[in-house]
């Protein structure tokens, strides 16, 4: 039976592979084991809870395509997820599919069905203790890391979740750019409220789904029953309310339910990616209902905002990390949460499957192409020539002068290629700002670098190691 599940999982992973980008099947799927296999159910062996939420949240659909196609129509899934925390060997505990049943131990036995499924919740419902939340249950408050950039939101919904319906903040309307944690928040007073008071019926829906329920409604004649539905909710989470911008009918229902709860003291929290003042295509109606309770923005997080992110995370998966490391990836990953809690699992990923100790040359080499992309951001002509002079260990103003001499003519020609490919600057600017020359100097400096780059071994790694500078710092 051992060599039967081998070779049917060795069948999924070909035609996993053939979806996935080379690396990506080499990190997440190659250290997979098959364990066994009885009545269509595959067991897999995964090396941490970590490694099962990501394939569970990045990947589902192409592991269920797989074993269907080698399995057949029931086929099934467990993972068998084992953290050693110990050199004992780890008791092994049987888990619900719920994850709120998850309990802490040191080996956990995963199992979720591929087949079936949660109930569809827009179904008409006479029971509406049967609605499910449809909340992820990673998005807790405690995970939640409060700063400046998101104490008022945090303290409204601590509020909400104390006393639903009850408070100034109804509705709440969260809003901030992408990647900054609107949705964690809303889900996270839902869960709160689910803790609190678990006779509340809490529901979080993602205005894209609302959308096409509501299209789906009125296609089969059954408008009446969708807005039924939504007025057995106490606790309505409507994420990226934005999407109703232009959508005329869609908002006109969505009145109409939001006065519903409003009068009968429900709660609702809205998420958007502007305040409602500068929401365009919404109704006036429904702007000023927006309007009516606490709007509360969640900005970038500050570098002590984010630091506290990395260390969470580091003690939720059990990773290390010096003060220096931490430093480094808090000062370079500043774009949002999204973008740092991404480099995390870059991090993680490296730590679990290539045992690689995470020192500060071994982050910056897994994080390169983060921090490239932020540092492509900020770089100016006048940082690339500090960065090009400090490498040879001459002054700027060097580059300024009338000379010939080879190590000047290299640098000048090296902080032009720089500035050509990694700034936006003009090449008239370039050359009057290196050295006063003209843009035909500078081509012609760009060109020189690239031949030389394919020809000579030693300049192509000294040109990496001033990009590598440029990115990452020295």
């Amino acid at each position: 039976m051992e060599k039967d599940c081998k070779i049917i999982w060795t069948k999924c992973l070909r035609l996993i592979e053939e979806q996935l980008p080379p690396k990506t099947f080499k990190t997440w799927f190659e250290p997979i084991r098959a364990l066994k296999l009885k009545n269509d159910v595959l067991t897999i062996q995964v090396a941490s809870s970590y490694v099962y939420e990501c394939l569970e949240e990045r990947f589902i659909d192409i592991l269920r395509s797989s074993l269907k196609t080698v399995i057949g129509p029931n086929a099934k899934l467990e993972y068998s997820v084992v953290v050693e925390n110990q050199p004992k060997k780890p008791l092994s505990v049987t888990l619900s599919s719920s994850p709120e049943k998850r309990p802490e131990t040191n080996t956990i036995y995963l199992n979720k069905q591929l087949s079936g499924g949660l109930k569809n919740p827009f179904e008409r419902t006479v029971n509406r203790l049967q609605i499910d939340s449809q909340l992820n249950p990673v998005y807790t408050m405690e995970s939640f890391i409060e700063g400046s950039c998101n104490r008022l939101a945090k303290s409204a919904g601590m509020a909400i979740a104390k006393n639903p319906g009850g408070t100034a903040f109804n509705p709440l309307l969260i809003y901030g750019g992408s990647g900054l944690g609107k949705t964690h928040l809303a889900q996270a007073i839902g869960l709160e409220v689910k803790q609190n008071f678990p006779e509340k019926v809490v529901l979080y829906v993602s205005t894209n789904l609302f959308q096409t329920q509501f299209t789906e409604a009125v296609r089969k004649n059954e408008i009446n029953d969708f807005m039924h539905f939504y007025q057995l909710i106490d606790v309505l989470i409507l994420d990226d309310i934005h999407e109703l911008a232009g959508k005329t009918a869609t908002q006109n229902t969505f009145f109409h339910i939001f006065n519903h709860l409003q009068q009968l003291g429900k709660q609702l929290i809205l998420t958007s990616d502007k305040a409602p003042a500068e929401l365009s295509g919404i109704e006036d109606r429904l702007l000023s209902r927006f309007k009516w309770g606490l709007s509360a923005e969640i900005k970038s997080p500050d570098f002590e905002t984010r630091k506290e992110i990395v260390l969470y995370k580091a003690k939720k998966d059990g990773i290390e990390f010096s003060s220096e490391v931490i430093a480094y990836i808090c000062k370079y990953i500043n774009n949002n949460v999204r973008e740092l809690e991404g480099a995390m699992i870059s991090l993680l990923a490296q730590a679990t499957f290539n045992k690689r100790d995470l020192t500060v040359d071994v982050v910056k080499d897994i994080l390169v192409k983060m921090v490239r992309k932020q540092a492509e951001e900020e770089l100016t002509v006048e940082k690339i020539q500090q960065v090009v002079c400090g490498h040879f260990h001459i002054a700027p103003e060097t580059l300024q002068a009338k000379t010939r001499k080879r190590e000047i003519v290299q640098a000048r020609q090296l902080a032009m290629y720089f500035c050509k490919n990694y700034t936006k600057a003009s090449l008239s600017y370039i050359g009057n700002q290196i050295g006063k020359k003209d843009h035909a100097t500078v081509l012609y400096a760009c060109k020189a670098v690239a031949d030389l780059m394919e020809t000579d071994r030693k300049f192509k790694m000294e040109v990496e190691e001033i990009q590598r500078k440029l990115y990452c710092g020295n």
